[in-house]
């Protein structure tokens, strides 16, 4: 008989802590109640588990395909042979990412398939702040007036991160083939519904954060008026938003079909060390397009302009319309 305990987090509308599991020996039953909890709660904390890199790969594999596997999450090089080397500059393009990453997305919005399962576990961890914060999108739409519902029924937005670097920290990453370049900086824009309907579930959820911008029908300004209200609205309320405060040994997964994540700041001088691992998308549900594809045009048009508006005004943001050189 499984000793699986699932407690739901307390006074939030999703998540759960799990207990009594050991993520690197699931049996096919107890795999099939975690994946059971997952599909309801959008998120699950697995306290005390101490996830190696390949164990944190192995687990992912179990929910499909991988984007990647068992990825360090510092801020710090990992050699080959263990250990680690010197923090990395603020101002190098990984930081100015990760910093970024404090504002509220979804992960792999901006590639032609969106991502299904994230996953972190902790190895290092700040000493203060660093924490990681989820919100839910479903939830959050449920709680929209009709009027509203009815207002984005059909409405989508692009999705890129040269976006939303620049919006938000005004930061112009290059598109070359270089490392992150070319990956996550590509001067593509992905097309996606304001309102998904979640492929396991049938229940639909907002699908906003930082990365969308140019809903295709509506001005500039009413189109970043309304993306900023939803998101908002998702966040505005105790009860859709988690903050976890990071123990060695933790990990923590979330759905990326429905809940938003966020990182917040923590003294970046200092080591932390995670683990990452994403579960790639099922291209049936989260296939926008391919950039060989003609719907692609229209989104590197519509990033094209956005990004020159956006270098004339942000010239005040974090880094001043820059493009970082190393």
């Amino acid at each position: 008989m499984s000793g699986v305990q699932i407690t739901p987090m307390t006074e939030k509308a999703f998540g759960a802590t799990v207990t009594g599991v050991d993520l690197k020996n699931l049996s096919e039953t107890e795999f099939g109640l975690l994946v059971e909890a997952f599909l309801e709660k959008g998120f699950l904390l697995f306290p005390d588990q101490h996830l190696t890199e390949a164990e944190s790969t192995a687990f992912g594999e179990r929910f499909g395909e991988l984007e990647f596997g068992g990825l360090p999450m510092a801020n710090q090089k990992k050699h080959n042979d263990g250990t680690f080397g010197e923090i990395y500059d603020l101002q190098s393009q990984l930081m100015r990412t990760n910093v970024g990453n404090e504002t509220w997305h979804t992960d792999s919005t901006y590639k032609p398939i969106s991502s299904k399962v994230a996953m972190l576990s902790a190895v290092v961890v700040a000493e203060e702040g660093g924490q990681t914060e989820l919100a839910d999108l479903r939830a959050g739409y449920e709680e929209l007036d009709e009027d509203t519902k009815n207002l984005i029924s059909g409405l989508s937005a692009f999705h890129s991160t040269n976006y939303s670097q620049a919006n938000d920290l005004g930061d112009f990453p290059d598109t070359n083939d270089n490392g992150l370049y070319g990956t996550v900086y590509h001067g593509e824009a992905y097309l996606r519904p304001l309102v998904k309907v979640h492929p396991d579930t049938g229940r639909p959820n907002l699908f906003v954060g930082r990365h969308a911008f140019g809903i295709p029908g509506l001005g500039r300004d009413e189109s970043r008026s309304l993306i900023a209200s939803l998101l908002e609205h998702v966040v505005s309320d105790e009860s859709r938003v988690y903050s976890h405060n990071w123990n060695v040994g933790d990990t923590l997964l979330w759905d990326n079909r429905r809940v938003l994540h966020r990182a917040r700041p923590y003294d970046y001088a200092k080591p932390r060390y995670l683990i990452g691992t994403r579960v790639a998308g099922d291209p049936a549900s989260e296939l926008a397009y391919y950039p060989e594809d003609p719907e692609a045009e229209a989104g590197r048009e519509a990033l094209i302009a956005e990004l020159h508006v956006l270098r004339q005004g942000s010239q005040d943001r974090m880094y001043g319309a820059t493009t970082a050189t190393f």
